[in-house]
């Protein structure tokens, strides 16, 4: 009990400077721990958890932040630890004292002890009873009887402990007036944010029979968390100069919040801001004391693990750039600029990002630079794919260790990779039968008959054994998500039956057949232009050149692609073709081995065989 801070709650809580000076690390003990179960569009990366923290005298309810989650992943917080608290907000919400950790150390040579004494709950000193929790049923402290809330709750902000870095240099807003993001909520109606803009969006407008509008948003961010602030009409003239991409402001109340529309806002988080005439926004004088944009990435081989339409952030060096198009939308019929790019991590895999708008047509990076993404929607189409939402923003070459880590990667082995694996058809691959497809070997896949009764989907690794030259691709149309078989007019022109179009050109599309073998057998694989792709290491137009130059670059494309041993991911299912049915085995991706995992997967298949 002596390495405990007693008091410290009550001096936090009732006379902030006496426990800055005698309490500057307060030493506390867990008592309690909930991970609330966050759900929705923007869960994924946001898991928040409650505690409750006491110091022997008082104990008090707290929110840990969400860059300090490491401390309940890494398996260090558990009930009984003794912690100290590094860096806190502390305020009253809705009639309760409660704490907001930002960052804390688990002192694990303490061990993990019961209750150290008869802590009481710390109420906050409000002129009328609250009887309010902010935990749920069965949370540590909570009144099991029904409560009415009074409508005159507000929310009071008490004390603030930020290592220095609340106040700046701007005279009029202290330490101790600065609330965290992650506190804002529609509860409370006085409170100042610090805050860098990470994005600001063009102003939008609209026409209605009910009248014109316009509007813009921005992102705001600090070292709790993001929200979403969007103006509205006479505030968009009243703030959209003042506030640019990069900047620190102190915002003011009256402000108002709101549940977040999800559908146009990519931040976790369930509030957002509106501003409003009377809103208080003034550069701040210290623009270092908040973070720049907060990342939290995915690679691209995870993203087959990713439900459409979440939201993501990734990082990877830039392959490919294509030219600005544009397209009409299907329902307002106005026009769109956008710009396809292609991207590629250290996992071996790459996916195609869309970009949008003034992105679109702005967008001069170079290829191979690395390239951040923040805010970008997952689709299905064509496996996984991306597109950056209006929300969302961009960073060429960023300077943070994940970007100097791909750097490297990309310099040493991964700028010779011509054949990186993608997310193609990986929606068809789906569940069969509800259940994911399996690693199989050629000989398996024969006896157990996959594919004669249900369609049946399997893995397996195998070595390029021979692949047909002939009849390798076909002429394509070059409209959008058609891909059909155009025929040659004889005049330079080809023509699709099924979008009833002529186009100047045609573009090649694979359609090959492999032999492929494992030390159980072989089997015939047909393979379609994204897989062919990855096989071949060019597109199927360049090998219709290199074929019509007559110069042996053909027959050496085909010499270098025999022999490779890869990953097929396959569906099995009956076909009939004329009068004769047989199994038909469609590679749906292609990937390179993983020989660190598999090395893990033969070891651990060792070790279990020496235990038998």
């Amino acid at each position: 009990m002596e390495h405990i801070t007693q008091g410290a709650l009550e001096a936090i809580f009732t006379d902030p400077d006496r426990a800055v000076n005698q309490f500057p690390v307060p030493v506390m003990q867990c008592l309690h721990i909930k991970f609330l179960d966050n759900k929705g569009p923007a869960a994924a990366g946001s898991e928040r958890y409650r505690i409750v923290l006491s110091d022997v005298r008082n104990y008090v309810q707290c929110m840990l932040a969400t860059q300090a989650n490491h401390v309940m992943h890494d398996g260090q917080l558990q009930r009984g630890s003794i912690v100290r608290i590094r860096q806190y907000q502390a305020q009253a919400l809705k009639g309760k004292n409660v704490m907001i950790i930002l960052d804390l150390e688990v002192i694990t040579s303490l061990g993990t002890p019961d209750k150290l004494g008869e802590p009481k709950g710390m109420e906050a000193a409000t002129t009328e009873r609250q009887n309010t929790t902010i935990g749920g049923a069965g949370f540590y402290g909570a009144k099991s009887e029904p409560v009415q809330e009074s409508k005159s709750q507000v929310q009071r902000q008490i004390a603030s402990r930020t290592g220095g870095g609340g106040g700046g240099g701007h005279g009029g807003h202290s330490a101790s007036t600065i609330y965290p993001v992650e506190a804002i909520s529609p509860y409370g109606n006085k409170w100042t944010i610090k805050v860098r803009v990470t994005s600001k969006s063009d102003i939008r407008t609209w026409h209605k029979n009910t009248g014109d509008g316009k509007l813009f948003s921005v992102n705001l961010l600090d070292e709790t968390g993001e929200i979403r602030a969007t103006a509205f009409n006479e505030q968009v003239d009243q703030f959209y100069d003042l506030l640019q991409e990069g900047q620190v402001y102190y915002i003011s109340t009256p402000c108002k919040v709101q549940l977040a529309k999800k559908q146009f806002s990519n931040l976790p988080n369930d509030y957002e801001m509106m501003f409003e005439r009377d809103t208080v926004i003034e550069k701040a004088e210290d623009q270092s004391s908040v973070p720049q944009v907060r990342f939290n990435f995915c690679n691209i081989q995870e993203l087959q693990d990713v439900e459409k339409d979440a939201t993501v952030d990734i990082i990877g060096v830039l392959k490919g750039v294509g030219d600005v198009e544009e397209i009409t939308s299907k329902t307002t019929q106005k026009p769109y600029n956008k710009r396809e790019l292609t991207v590629v991590d250290d996992t071996g895999y790459s996916v195609r990002v869309t970009v949008w708008g003034k992105t679109a047509t702005d967008f001069d990076a170079n290829a191979e630079s690395i390239i951040a993404f923040k805010g970008m929607r997952v689709s299905d189409f064509g496996g996984r794919s991306l597109s950056l939402l209006s929300s969302g923003t961009m960073a060429i070459d960023p300077d943070i260790p994940e970007a100097h880590k791909l750097k490297g990667w990309y310099e040493s082995s991964g700028r010779n990779n011509n054949s990186y694996a993608t997310h193609n058809s990986l929606s068809s691959m789906g569940s069969a039968a509800g259940r994911k497809d399996e690693i199989k070997t050629v000989g398996q896949v024969k006896t157990e008959n996959l594919g004669m009764e249900t369609v049946d989907y399997f893995t397996v690794q195998a070595t390029i054994l021979n692949i047909k030259q002939k009849d390798f691709a076909y002429p394509a149309c070059l409209s959008e998500n058609c891909n059909k078989k155009v025929t040659d007019m004889g005049d330079g022109t080809w023509r699709c039956e099924k979008c009833d179009t002529t186009h100047e050109r045609a573009q090649y599309r694979y359609i090959m057949s492999i032999d492929i073998s494992d030390h159980t057998g072989h089997i015939w694989l047909s393979c379609f232009d994204e897989q062919a792709k990855m096989i071949m290491g060019k597109t199927a137009d360049e090998l219709m050149e290199a074929e019509q130059r007559d110069d042996g670059s053909f027959a050496a494309a085909f010499d270098a692609a025999n022999c490779r041993k890869l990953v097929f991911r396959c569906r099995a299912k009956m076909d009939t073709y004329g009068e004769q049915t047989r199994v038909r085995y469609q590679v749906m991706s292609v990937a390179p081995i993983d020989f660190k995992s598999e090395g893990h997967k033969l070891a651990e298949l060792i070790k279990q065989m020496s235990q038998m």
